[in-house]
């Protein structure tokens, strides 16, 4: 068995860990890491965020010409549109491919040693990774535990056949003819939304009284205002049941029994870390719940181990886990750096896209110390002038009555997710009100938003 002795072992090539593997790279330190799932940018490259935005991207084409063949939409008419979706997953999957060698040749040029094969580990520092050569043993004086997160799978809807995950509809040969997404959280709204979008008749069952239940509700009522409109049943309060002859049996908010059409069901209830099947348990780590227990530094309960990204917790975003990548290999390297961010903000790629950051109105209820502001898109020009200004968007303000310190910012508009580093940038640098307020915006932009939501919290928003 090939032997391997290495300053730093990376379990996993998702953004934590690639990230952390590059960093490490950069600073000198003697790296190993092991690809064992997705492949290099793991989930968020290769089956999450990155495919999903380019079938939502191709989506948002699709919508655009078939508004202008159904009686034309800004003087624009058009053929009626189709779509070959093999042709668009091949698309897809060519920009995967694309950063999958990006990657790569990051790695590379870091001088990261990448090996592909599943690992396990005996102890905290050693383990055994199975590949296509052979087995190869590999003891190291750190490790990152970067391994990541799966879907949940109910018990009653096994993924198989037409039961799928995210992970299988973005690959999907044909736009289904009705579509049922179980769970009504941000991956399923995404894709069931894209879906609507292709042709798809869409149907959500979600348990929660609402969609997206971790927003507050204004934030959600213009995507439930889009779903509407389109024709998208919306079964709140319900839960489902078993799937078989093309039918989703549901139980409504009421009780009562359901039975809807469906050629694929969509699960999207959640996702897991990723905590099986590699020696976890061998470890001696402390654990936290479901995920493994880390301080502000990234360490683990065990000496010179530690973790990232979705393994260690809320929130799992692939750019919470790029950030403690690079902490971790700046502590390894003898920097004096912690993970402790003001905001890690969270974006939904809905229709409308929703934004936020900081501290919401739910955060701050019954609080008489606080600032609330609202701007809506509708007095904003460039939010007209692309279709932006009419869905009931608006950017939200929350600070400190006292010394106007920025707690929050939100928003809910067309492509407001690009916005979003401007409100974390904000929130992570101490901005007050005025420092918003001072900054001169460009004209015609949607960010005039955030410039006029601050103006308003300071009393004198000047076009409304």
């Amino acid at each position: 068995m090939q032997q391997i002795k290495t300053k730093v072992l990376i379990i996993g090539a998702g953004t934590g860990g690639y990230v952390a593997g590059i960093r490490c790279g950069q600073l000198g330190l003697d790296t190993v890491l092991v690809d064992g799932g997705d492949g290099l940018g793991g989930t968020c490259l290769n089956v999450g965020c990155i495919p999903s935005k380019a079938i939502i991207h191709a989506a948002g084409k699709f919508e655009t010409v078939a508004k202008a063949a159904d009686g034309g939409t800004l003087g624009i008419t058009a053929a009626a549109p189709a779509i070959d979706l093999k042709q668009t997953v091949e698309w897809k999957d060519g920009i995967v491919r694309k950063l999958n060698s990006g990657v790569a040749a990051l790695l590379k040029k870091a001088k990261v040693k990448v090996i592909k094969g599943w690992a396990e580990f005996a102890d905290a520092k050693t383990c055994v990774v199975k590949t296509d050569e052979g087995d190869i043993r590999i003891s190291a004086e750190h490790v990152i535990l970067a391994t990541g997160s799966e879907p949940v799978e109910l018990p009653f809807l096994p993924f198989g056949g037409d039961v799928i995950s995210s992970t299988e509809a973005l690959s999907l040969s044909e736009v289904p003819k009705k579509l049922v997404v179980v769970g009504g959280g941000y991956i399923g709204l995404e894709l069931g939304i894209a879906y609507r979008k292709l042709g798809a008749e869409v149907a959500i069952v979600e348990m929660a009284e609402r969609i997206l239940p971790l927003y507050d509700k204004a934030l959600t009522d213009p995507v439930v205002k889009w779903l509407e409109k389109h024709g998208v049943e919306l079964h709140l309060g319900a839960r489902a049941g078993g799937f078989g002859d093309g039918k989703l049996s549901i139980t409504t908010k009421d009780g009562e029994p359901l039975q809807l059409d469906a050629d694929k069901v969509l699960v999207t209830v959640g996702r897991r870390p990723r905590t099986q099947g590699w020696g976890l348990e061998n470890m001696g780590v402390a654990m936290a719940g479901p995920f493994v227990k880390i301080d502000q530094r990234c360490a683990t309960s065990m000496k010179n181990v530690w973790a990232v990204g979705d393994l260690t917790g809320e929130p799992m975003l692939a750019h919470k886990g790029s950030a403690q990548g690079e902490v971790v290999a700046e502590i390894i390297a003898g920097h004096d750096r912690v993970f402790d961010p003001i905001t890690i903000a969270a974006v939904c790629f809905t229709e409308p896209e929703i934004v936020s950051a900081g501290l919401g109105p739910q955060d701050v209820e019954g609080r008489d110390d606080v600032i609330t502001a609202v701007f809506p898109f509708a007095a904003i020009g460039r939010a007209l002038a692309i279709e932006a200004g009419e869905d009931g968007g608006f950017v939200r303000v929350v600070a400190s009555k006292s010394d106007h310190r920025i707690l929050g910012v939100q928003a809910v508009g067309q492509h407001v997710s690009e916005l979003s580093n401007s409100f974390a940038q904000m929130l992570e640098m101490g901005a007050v009100l005025e420092d918003v307020a001072g900054v001169i915006h460009v004209h015609p932009t949607l960010g005039e938003a955030f410039h006029e939501a601050s103006l308003r919290a300071l009393g004198h928003a000047i076009h409304i």
